[in-house]
């Protein structure tokens, strides 16, 4: 089977094409036939350690939908002929291995692009705003980077949940496209200088809970933009900017709550855990059309050099979706 590997290096990534045997489930396992797969941004900047040490090659791909092929002995939640979506290493491929755990079928009205460009996307932000960010309705949520893919599923399921819906963004054009979704004020900005705005738009109250998906560079500013007891959540750092300043006075007389979202040092179990209940609370709203994957472009499995480069150009708003060639 065809399935793309990439080299991270200290300064740059290379991508390459490989013929590799179709793999083998384990137990609780599925091999999946992949239709479509997501690119993520995390997935090609150095630095974030998602490939291990500079010169190492790994398969790349972290998320896809397609119809179960086989599986495991100790799978029972699917067979042959599902279709499923989740989080997938080496999902880039004709075929690939996805946990039973982490695996989903996909609603009736999604297309493979769809769910190809949901879980991953999906998943974070509800660890960001339900499991660890404790959102309620009427509080005001801030999402830096509001046009990333996290930014816009961050944007939905908040709007699911009765928040009021700050964004920043540096093209007012991608803010103005995210109004039918819900967002009530862009902030058109990459500086760290949107503090005073989000103060005059809650009347002084600040944001209850922030989704910082850009870094450093606005990490002091979103401190002095949250409301008592407010919450921040990193979620990437985009910008580069690995370190920043902590205000420990404001940090200590507001109450804040900084946690981090990632999945890199965290278990299968621990990974699966989240699955059912957002099973539960997040795909009846993806069924019935009131929150959706938006995607920006779909490429064809042998153009993903193009689809990296419109990721990293960050022209797009919403999903960038590769889909696969149809396996034999």
């Amino acid at each position: 089977m065809q399935s793309y590997w990439m080299q991270m290096t200290d300064h740059d990534t290379v991508i390459e094409l490989r013929e590799v045997p179709v793999p083998e489930p384990a137990a609780r396992q599925l091999l999946v036939r992949m239709r479509a797969a997501g690119l993520n941004r995390g997935e090609f900047i150095v630095g974030h350690g998602l490939h291990g040490a500079a010169g190492t090659w790994k398969a790349i791909g972290g998320e896809g939908a397609g119809d179960v092929v086989a599986v495991g002995a100790e799978v029972l939640a699917f067979k042959p002929g599902d279709r499923v979506m989740g989080r997938c290493a080496g999902a880039f491929s004709q075929y690939a291995l996805m946990e039973a755990d982490e695996a989903m079928a996909v609603p009736a009205a999604l297309s493979w692009e769809e769910a190809a460009g949901m879980t991953l996307t999906f998943l974070v932000s509800y660890d960001m705003l339900v499991l660890q960010g404790r959102l309620r309705a009427g509080e005001w949520l801030l999402i830096n980077g509001v046009s990333s893919g996290v930014g816009v599923a961050a944007l939905q399921l908040g709007k699911a949940l009765g928040a009021r819906a700050i964004g920043t963004s540096g093209a007012q054009a991608k803010l103005d496209s995210l109004q039918p979704l819900g967002l009530d004020i862009g902030l058109c900005t990459r500086a760290p200088d949107f503090a005073a705005a989000v103060m005059q738009a809650t009347a002084q109250h600040g944001a209850d809970l922030i989704v910082n998906a850009v870094g450093g560079s606005v990490f002091a500013e979103n401190l002095r933009a949250l409301a008592f007891e407010g919450r921040l959540a990193t979620v990437g750092y985009v910008d580069g900017v690995l370190h920043a300043d902590i205000d420990l006075e404001t940090l200590h007389a507001k109450r804040l709550t900084v946690f981090g979202v990632s999945n890199k040092l965290r278990s299968k179990a621990q990974r699966a855990a989240a699955v059912p209940r957002f099973v539960s609370d997040v795909l009846p709203h993806l069924a019935a059309g009131r929150i959706r994957t938006l995607i920006d472009h779909v490429f064809e499995f042998d153009q993903i050099e193009q689809a990296k480069s419109r990721m990293e150009s960050a022209g797009h708003v919403g999903k960038i979706i590769l889909r696969m060639p149809v396996a034999s």
